[in-house]
């Protein structure tokens, strides 16, 4: 990876309904526009991320999605109004980030909900993508939901058991699906009772962490603290809850939209949390988009996948 930088710079965009974006731009101001789409949702941008980038040769953009990282106001707040925060709305901010720099077309890399995203995104407005880098595809189906907070517990039985005990949900007859699941930590994640939605965002990232413990990488999802970790989970369960208000299947039907864009996507054979099926019939269905499985690589990434990255990031700069 290239060494660490800092935005050369960085504020807040007003996209309305009350919301201001933050945004921050490194590297080189001449460069190649690419534009970062952060995880989660409600993950907020990371520093590390940009280190994936030439700075040489990429003028390097990211964001904080509406409520989370430094967007304001914060979904750990419960007055923030999460209705406004929607797929469809982050789609619209990004656009109009991308006037607001002054940017023609920009490449577009992420991985997990950023893959979503950015499909979303391109599929809206293809004429402003150059091209596209995913790093674990997901299309965020009810399916693929349904599997994250459900199937995967025929892997982890025991700490699915906790999750699904910290919703209030108990016993095997009858037992709740992933919709209900999910739902009712959304409800939980709105109680007035603030120690109420402390404990529904630890049992909610504890789940998460069981999902990918088989990667050996700690617990990414419960070492989120205080404020970062009531919105992420506050975003999450909002978003889940309502199939990321997509039609299901959306993506994948309209990926002929993505035609002429380049496309490489990474993605980790043991990758519990959003297994491969996904990034194979996207490949299938988007024929300029190139496959990489990486062996011995999750969900978290690793070597490989980052190596993956930097070669297609490498191939693209001048492109």
């Amino acid at each position: 990876m290239f060494p660490e930088l800092e935005p050369y710079e960085q504020g807040h965009l007003d996209v309305g309904d009350g919301n201001l974006v933050h945004w921050q731009a490194a590297g080189s101001p001449a460069g190649k526009p690419a534009l970062v789409v952060h995880g989660g949702p409600g993950s907020g941008s990371s520093p590390s991320a940009r280190r994936l980038f030439d700075p040489e040769r990429y003028r390097i953009v990211q964001f904080d999605q509406r409520g989370c990282g430094r967007s304001l106001p914060h979904a750990s707040d419960p007055a923030a109004d999460l209705s406004v925060n929607t797929t469809a709305h982050l789609v619209a901010d990004m656009e109009r980030l991308r006037e607001h720099l002054g940017v023609d077309r920009w490449l577009l890399y992420g991985g997990s909900w950023g893959a979503t995203l950015i499909l979303a995104y391109a599929q809206a407005h293809p004429s402003r993508v150059s091209q596209i880098v995913l790093a674990g595809v997901t299309t965020t189906r009810r399916s693929e939901i349904a599997w994250l907070y459900e199937g995967a517990a025929r892997f982890f039985p025991e700490a699915h058991e906790r999750f699904r005990a910290g919703a209030g949900l108990t016993g095997g007859a009858g037992r709740a699906g992933a919709a209900e699941l999910v739902a009712a930590y959304a409800r939980l994640m709105t109680d007035p009772d603030a120690s109420v939605r402390a404990k529904a965002a630890a049992d909610w990232c504890a789940w998460e962490d069981a999902v990918v413990s088989a990667e050996g990488r700690g617990t990414p999802y419960t070492d989120r603290v205080d404020d970062t970790r009531l919105g992420f989970v506050r975003i999450c369960s909002h978003y889940f809850a309502h199939g990321a208000w997509l039609e299901e299947g959306a993506l994948l039907r309209d990926a002929h939209r993505l035609a002429g864009i380049p496309g490489v996507l990474v993605h980790g054979r043991t990758d519990m949390a959003g297994p491969p099926d996904t990034a194979w019939e996207l490949a299938r269905a988007w024929p300029d988009a190139e496959l990489s499985m990486v062996e011995d690589a999750g969900h978290l990434g690793g070597g490989g996948t980052r190596a993956r990255v930097l070669a297609a990031l490498e191939r693209f700069a001048d492109g």
